[in-house]
């Protein structure tokens, strides 16, 4: 395949379901060759590219440019939304209700104890709003390789001896990006959520990456910022 990048508009793809009818402006289709357009490409709802593998090179490569997948379909999709949101861990927010889950030691803490576990409680999840899950067979071996190789992290929340919650992302320098996480258990992942940014932040972690506006996350402290900012922020901790 051509090493140059590929531009189509919308209305010269084929019909692919999970592409959104409204696209006008052109879109990078990736091939085998790494890499990826400029992020200020992206259109209005944030996607950048459509193709690619998701091999460790890929994944890596698109971190650390700010992009990452997130798809339903056969091929996969590049983000890179403005704006961003983030977390800072220096402006976490406990709420007063989730003190007692605390001090009574309700759940027990871990880190990296059963990533393959919790990656596959997220795929399994039923959300609101949401008909399937971009956790694809194929995204959770990749981010399983990932784990194996040192760059995905997770996060877990025990309740005797049951894995009832976590979350996992991808560690690189002094950031953390956020990919999913999963409750069987009221407050199990806010609490494994809550435990991981401080020692995150006790490892020199300054920016966690949310990636896209939950309700659940802006409660704990989460917030939007423009895409420029969130690259100056993520090259210098990088």
């Amino acid at each position: 395949m051509s090493s140059w990048p590929i531009y189509y508009t919308a209305g010269q793809l084929p019909l692919f379901t999970f592409l959104p009818l409204f696209l006008q402006m052109p879109l990078a289709v990736l091939d085998d060759k790494i890499w990826f357009p400029p992020v200020d490409d992206a259109m209005a709802d944030g996607l950048l590219a459509i193709g690619g593998d998701l091999s460790t090179e890929r994944l890596l490569a698109a971190y650390q440019k700010g992009i990452f997948p997130w798809f339903d379909g056969s091929l996969p999709l590049w983000w890179s939304p403005n704006p961003r949101f983030i977390l800072l861990p220096s402006e976490l927010k406990v709420s007063k209700s989730m003190k007692p889950i605390f001090n009574q030691n309700i759940f027990r803490f871990t880190i990296n104890k059963a990533f393959a576990e919790v990656i596959h409680h997220c795929k399994e999840t039923k959300r609101e709003g949401q008909e399937g899950t971009w956790i694809t067979d194929d995204v959770e071996r990749a981010y399983t390789l990932l784990h194996q190789l040192g760059h995905a992290h997770s996060a877990e929340a025990w309740c005797n001896g049951e894995l009832v919650g976590g979350l996992y992302g991808i560690r690189m320098g002094k950031v953390f990006f956020g990919e999913s996480m999963f409750s069987k258990q009221s407050n199990a992942s806010k609490f494994a959520f809550i435990k991981y940014v401080h020692q995150l932040q006790k490892e020199g972690v300054q920016l966690i990456d949310c990636q896209v506006y939950t309700e659940h996350l802006e409660s704990l402290g989460a917030k939007m910022v423009m895409r420029q900012q969130f690259m100056q922020l993520l090259q210098h901790l990088l």
